[in-house]
């Protein structure tokens, strides 16, 4: 055991490393990747080994912002600094790697030191990888799902508690924003936690945030959900499923991989920590060959996902409908958080800016209502339809936005979008027949989303629209020039939304 001064590194990590000085290295036997135990009174924490010239002096130990911070350390008293070996959830991830089945305790001890920082990227990474080519049967699966939710915080709102969710993968998707206030007004409790964007345009957090807070601690969201019946939070602020967001930060995202049993886990892992009874579980999918962008590619796809969910759903307890929705096209005309937020406030206005909002909107709550049983099985949607056309919905969306700190007056027509503008036009007559949700999406993120709320696009035409040469199809909003012109011009280039006649193409006389 070596005692070390503290020298602080300035920079959020996201990952449990320290810095040690080459030669004191050396002296401990330490290589890079090795474990070592930092302990400071009663607080300890375990480290990978990063080893330099320069960064830190001999006897110093360099530690990043968030361990500080997470630890709490106190920065004028040393740390004792031993080594230790490998945790036994590396030896059981090798297991997974070699096709093995993992044991409930097995599955628990790789989550636990996943959170409590023992496993390294790579080491986590092989987990992953494992899931991806070696896969994990269903009951693995409800094992993981209740051990990334037990390693974190557990809410318990004290009665049945609804909710949906979307797997995603089809932009301009704001449903949330009406399912909410529809469902909170029938009586029934939705403390809905969404979250934000990480490559799409607008997270239902990143939309509800252009109306009103959406960062609240358990408590406050316990409140909250008691008072209006219906949240709109994010869930990042509850340290729900806490290993969730290591695996996609540290793992999924740089690989560029979303395997099936974890993101399975992800979903019903952070339901089980609001304690969630009835879910509805949106299932967007491609139903013509043409279309693209969407992550399911097929209703028979579509099928067997819902099979696989709905049997874990029962393995842990809650009671899953899945509905398989239309995904070949954004939802409604807005993507971007404020456009978004904008054309919600229109739809519970009665302004019916778009039929497949509404539509959409209607039916997964109203599956909700039925799953409550306040409606007999095929007559939840229309109980839907007459909350939202009543206005019922829009005073409960106003509660909502109130009781979360926003302005409860704010109309459609106050929501501020982006400054600068450009469109792009059909440079034929014909037919709409496929908007690219791929290219959309990578428009309004060059655009500026997430980060940027007024940025993103307003469809003026969708599949089977008539158009005439010079009509407008679609506006590109940001707030900045710059990033506003690179969008139009990727928009130009890449032909995000298709128009063609009647006639597909002609083949001349061959010779």
């Amino acid at each position: 055991m070596t005692e070390f001064i503290i020298k602080p590194i300035d920079i959020t990590s996201g990952k449990n490393e320290v810095i040690l000085n080459e030669d004191d290295a050396t002296k401990m036997g330490f290589k890079n990747g090795d474990r070592l135990k930092i302990r400071q009174s009663e607080v300890s924490t375990v480290g990978m080994v990063e080893t330099t010239k320069t960064v830190v002096n001999e006897g110093e130990i360099g530690i990043y912002k968030d361990i500080l911070e997470k630890f709490a350390f106190e920065l004028r008293a040393g740390v004792e600094v031993t080594a230790v070996g490998r945790p036994d959830s590396f030896y059981f991830i090798k297991e997974k790697m070699k096709s093995e089945k993992l044991s409930k305790d097995k599955i628990y001890s790789i989550v636990a030191d996943a959170v409590a920082g023992n496993l390294s990227n790579l080491e986590l990474a092989a987990f992953i990888l494992a899931e991806e080519f070696v896969g994990l049967d269903m009951e693995e699966i409800g094992h993981l799902t209740k051990a990334m939710a037990e390693t974190g915080q557990m809410i318990d709102f004290e009665e049945t508690v609804f909710d949906k969710h979307s797997i995603g993968g089809v932009p301009g998707n704001k449903v949330t924003l009406l399912i909410v206030p529809i469902v909170a007004s029938a009586g029934l409790l939705i403390p809905k936690t969404s979250s934000r964007a990480i490559t799409s345009p607008a997270g239902t957090a990143d939309t509800f945030e252009v109306l009103a807070d959406v960062k609240f601690n358990i408590d406050e969201l316990k409140e909250l959900a008691k008072k209006v019946r219906g949240t709109i939070a994010w869930g990042g602020a509850l340290n729900l499923a806490p290993s969730d967001d290591i695996f996609i930060h540290r793992v999924e995202h740089g690989l560029g991989i979303d395997p099936l049993p974890q993101m399975m886990a992800s979903i019903y892992s952070k339901k089980l920590a609001t304690g969630v009874d009835f879910l509805v579980l949106d299932i967007p999918t491609l139903t013509r060959y043409y279309e693209r962008g969407a992550k399911v590619r097929s209703v028979e796809e579509a099928r067997t996902l819902a099979r696989q969910f709905v049997e874990l759903s029962d393995r842990i307890g809650i009671k899953t409908e899945a509905a398989i929705t239309y995904g070949g096209q954004p939802v409604g005309h807005a993507i971007g958080p404020a456009l978004e937020a904008r054309e919600a406030l229109q739809a519970l206005e009665g302004l019916r800016p778009s039929a497949s909002l509404i539509e959409k909107s209607c039916a997964l709550a109203g599956v909700l209502i039925e799953m409550s049983g306040k409606a007999t099985k095929g007559q939840g949607k229309q109980l839907a339809e007459e909350i939202l056309n009543s206005g019922k919905a829009l005073s409960k969306m106003k509660e909502i936005i109130e009781a979360q700190g926003g302005n409860p007056t704010i109309e459609s027509q106050d929501v501020a979008i982006g400054n600068y503008k450009a469109e792009l036009r059909s440079s034929s007559d014909g037919y709409i027949v496929r908007v690219d949700n791929k290219q959309i999406v990578k428009i309004c993120n060059t655009a500026g989303t997430p980060r940027d709320k007024g940025a993103g696009i307003l469809l003026h035409a969708k599949v089977g629209y008539k158009v005439k040469a010079g009509d407008l199809l679609l506006s590109i909003f940001s707030n900045s020039e710059s990033r506003l012109s690179k969008a139009h011009a990727i928009a130009l280039k890449n032909n995000p939304i298709v128009c063609e006649g009647m006639l597909i193409e002609r083949i001349s006389d061959l010779t």
